[in-house]
């Protein structure tokens, strides 16, 4: 019983940061707009970014790390020079 008089004002005090929390979000425009965040998950990043495009990052195309230089296999040696 005497764990009530901890858990009950604890309880109230956690909703009631909660409250505040949402409180604050719905003033500062958090829910403003529905309509649009779920729409753009349908389409491309590259549509709307076209400059992270994997052909215009500046590390496309680069070797894991220097480890992978001497056994890269066939064709590392390009990739080296390439650099």
């Amino acid at each position: 019983m005497s764990v009530l008089f901890i858990m009950l004002p604890l309880a109230l005090l956690i909703a009631g940061f909660f409250v505040w929390m949402f409180i604050r979000a719905v003033r500062g425009g958090q829910f403003d707009d529905l309509d649009s965040p779920p729409i753009r998950a349908i389409f491309d990043d590259d549509e709307f970014n076209p400059d992270k495009s994997p052909e215009r990052r500046t590390d496309a195309g680069r070797d894991a790390g220097p480890e992978s230089g001497s056994n890269a296999g066939p064709g590392g040696d390009e990739q080296n020079r390439a650099q």
